[in-house]
């Protein structure tokens, strides 16, 4: 009897020490569950990565402005680095006052956004809140760059009163509301569309109201001869140049890499896929015209790198290296027929190729999507585990991908369209053929960029 009264005693002590345990676990997985409900939606080292990155986007316009400059003349020089200094100033106030808001804001129909207009969304009394500031700071920048594209393309005979007044708008409106369809819960978005980085939110926008102004504004006086055959116009600096896409390569390490909006696991896949689709651009290119020309011109090469960077930019995160590597190459060699065909068949004058570069490179790596994504990469930058057709996905995200391509150029095309025939005809959009031939420099800015040397026209 005892030992059965000992036996009932022990299992009593055991019962209530297990569910004491119990008991414990369910208020640990509890207090687990209240801690992950109530954290804040980005670390600290979100922040810091976002910001840095987006430090090394802005870093790209200085790469603009010494490529450009680089391939005009030198008397030219200062009204090119004005309007890249004045992209940026003119459109942080625009994206800051209206331009975020579209693109960002609580969506309309999948078409813009209708809020957070003057970031009226931060709040510095939360983490949230805060992080408003510096989303808005890494947005801003990218677009800044799709606005200083046009600039090389219209350059030597634009008013600079005219591209400020474009400069503006783009960062305002045209900007915004495409950027919103693919990257701020738009419709494209809501079909599937991928663009990770920007190939045609930002490039091909860049790039397509690129040949608009080009259009309009017509050919630098003496690019074409009586017959239409165009004439090589030298820019002053290559090795300006160059310095300059070195300065747009090392940047598109924030621009892709820091596209993943937080500090992930796949930023050192997103830098490897860009840098090799950057190498193979510049070689393909070089080979290219090596073929074309009998001389590896130096210029051609240049923008085979920044071909190859602008056509991995929309899938950088879910393609494999080899397949950047085919990418890049195909690039390269598509800018240096494209800048051909561009400048002697369509006769638009584009002094810096950057039609071919941004706007035809841009829609080539969108669509590239489509063609070599795989789920594996797609799952682990956190879209649907979406494939391509060359791995077996067949042609649905193909359609997905040309249907942005399409609908973002349409909208790019009309409203770049309507806004420089209206600045021709209101200001004005060219200077006067004596104002060309003497530089923008003196009759823009009252200054030249080399004072002390002679300038040949």
């Amino acid at each position: 009897m005892e030992k059965f009264l000992s036996l009932i005693r022990r299992s009593w002590k055991i019962g209530l020490l297990i569910l004491f345990t119990a008991t414990g676990f369910l208020h640990a997985e509890e207090t687990v569950e209240a801690a992950a409900a109530t954290a804040p939606s980005h670390l600290p080292v979100d922040f810091i990565w976002l910001l840095v990155t987006g430090f090394l986007v802005f870093l790209m316009q200085a790469g603009f402005a010494m490529v450009e400059t680089g391939l005009t003349r030198a008397k030219n020089a200062g009204n090119i680095l004005m309007k890249n200094l004045m992209d940026f100033c003119i459109g942080s106030i625009a994206y800051f006052i209206v331009g975020y808001g579209l693109m960002y804001g609580a969506s309309k129909a999948g078409l813009f956004g209708t809020d957070n207009f003057f970031l009226n969304k931060a709040n510095p009394g939360s983490v949230d809140g805060l992080w408003e500031y510096a989303s808005w700071l890494f947005q801003v920048v990218f677009a800044a760059t799709a606005a200083t594209i046009v600039s090389g393309a219209m350059a030597e005979r634009t008013k600079f009163t005219a591209y400020l007044i474009y400069s503006f708008i783009i960062s305002l409106i045209i900007y915004p509301v495409s950027g919103h369809w693919i990257w701020g819960g738009g419709w494209l978005s809501k079909l599937g569309m991928i663009d990770f980085a920007g190939s045609t939110v930002v490039h091909s926008v860049g790039g397509w109201a690129a040949l608009v102004g080009a259009i309009i504004l017509g050919p630098r006086s003496g690019k074409y001869n009586a017959q239409g055959k165009p004439r090589a116009i030298p820019g002053h600096n290559i090795p300006l140049a160059a310095l300059g896409v070195f300065l747009l390569w090392f940047g598109w390490f924030g621009f892709n890499p820091g596209s993943t909006l937080k500090f992930s696991n796949v930023i050192g896949h997103i830098a490897v896929t860009t840098n090799l689709a950057a190498a193979a651009g510049a070689l393909m290119a070089m080979f290219t015209v090596w073929i074309i020309y009998r001389k590896p011109d130096v210029s051609m090469t240049l923008n085979g790198a920044l071909a190859g960077l602008v056509a991995i930019t929309a899938p950088c995160s879910v393609v494999s290296p080899v397949s950047s590597l085919i990418i890049g190459g195909a690039a390269g060699i598509l800018v240096v027929l494209s800048v051909e065909f561009i400048d002697k068949v369509l006769k638009i004058d584009d002094p810096v190729g950057a039609i071919s570069v941004h706007a035809v490179n841009g829609a080539f790596g969108t669509l590239c999507v489509g063609l070599f994504a795989e789920s594996r990469f797609a799952e682990a930058a956190g879209f649907s585990p979406v494939s391509g057709v060359l791995f077996g996905g067949g042609w649905h995200q193909f359609g997905v991908q040309l249907t942005g391509v399409v609908s973002v150029a349409a909208w790019v095309l009309v409203t770049v369209s309507i806004m420089f025939l209206i600045i021709k005809h209101t200001v004005g959009l060219r200077v006067s053929r004596e104002e060309e031939l003497k530089g923008l420099d003196i009759d823009e800015h009252g200054m030249e960029a080399y004072p002390g040397f002679q300038i040949i026209n």
